[in-house]
């Protein structure tokens, strides 16, 4: 028994020192933008590869629309990776399947999607927009000036988007209302509010959604109100009553999030992982503008400030 004992942590210790990984596959790990030639367009999608445990690689997976998907395993055969994710707001159909292989570090790829139909895609490391001290805060902007839509533009042909009293309204599901001006770092100001079952969306830099959805009462969720839709979930469900005016103060620096939902921090300087379903771009190293979802119900904004930081 004591020789054993002796024998016990040592082995162990040399297990701690094999390398299961290859360099090869450890080349895949990391954060990845993408972008999908997907009927006919160009649309924005992201993909998180880490290992778990010895020698299993597993992630996540964010489309055009929807929220981040788990990966319970991604294979690595020579050289190249696969997986299979099951289909989550897409038609009915089979699961999504992918394959990827590495050269000169871009992720060159294909999904299979739903219907059997094949897309391309590439794929760059995501930047991890890491600030080396804190940006200071520039003159305050009104991106709404409570008149028109001056400033703003819409995402398809026709607009519902409509200025009434001072307020700023989306009648109906309909395009999405996109700043004209782009923005890096910044803090933003809005007051809106919404019908029940309301559920709308402010977009940072058009990639990352913080939710804005009739949700009152119901345990915190990332794809509740306040939260960064698919990945970060408010410490508490902040709502108010649908048709109350509601607030939100946000604080975008880097990839680090803050968010106060009605006076209570809900999120607090937090890491967004990756772009979130809805995205303009994956160009997740560029400033880019605000956005906001008119493309599923009703919503009202009055007041939508915007403090650069530099």
């Amino acid at each position: 028994m004591k020789q054993f004992a002796i024998r016990f942590p040592l082995m162990f210790a040399l297990l701690a020192t094999i390398n299961f990984f290859s360099q090869e596959k450890k080349d895949y790990e990391g954060r990845w933008d993408l972008e999908m030639n997907f009927e006919g367009k160009t649309v924005p999608s992201w993909l998180e590869i880490k290992h778990s445990g010895h020698e299993t690689l597993v992630g996540r997976f964010v489309f055009a629309f929807g929220s981040a998907r788990p990966i319970s395993e991604i294979n690595y055969i020579d050289g190249a990776i696969s997986f299979d994710i099951p289909r989550q707001w897409e038609p009915v159909g089979n699961d999504m399947g992918f394959t990827a292989r590495l050269k000169d570090g871009v992720l060159q790829g294909t999904m299979t999607y739903v219907d059997g139909n094949s897309y391309v895609f590439t794929g760059t490391k995501a930047p991890l927009l890491v600030r080396s001290r804190i940006p200071e805060p520039t003159g305050k902007i009104s991106l709404f000036n409570g008149k028109d839509l001056s400033g703003w533009h819409v995402d398809r042909e026709t607009s519902q988007w409509v200025v009434n009293n001072g307020i700023l309204t989306s009648p109906e599901s309909g395009a999405n209302l996109i700043s004209d001006a782009s923005f890096d770092d910044f803090v933003l100001e809005a007051e809106f509010k919404y019908p029940k079952d309301g559920n709308s969306g402010i977009y940072l830099r058009g990639r990352y959604e913080v939710q804005i959805a009739d949700n009152k009462g119901l345990e915190p969720l990332d794809i509740y109100f306040g939260g960064i839709y698919g990945f970060l979930e408010p410490n508490e469900n902040a709502a108010k009553n649908a048709g109350e005016w509601q607030h939100f103060k946000i604080t975008l620096i880097g990839r680090r999030v803050t968010v106060v939902a009605n006076g209570k921090v809900v999120i607090s300087d937090q890491t967004i992982p990756g772009i979130t379903g809805g995205a303009l771009d994956s160009a997740e190293g560029e400033a880019g503008p605000i956005m906001i979802q008119g493309d599923h119900a009703p919503i009202q904004f009055r007041k939508i400030d915007i403090t650069p930081l530099r």
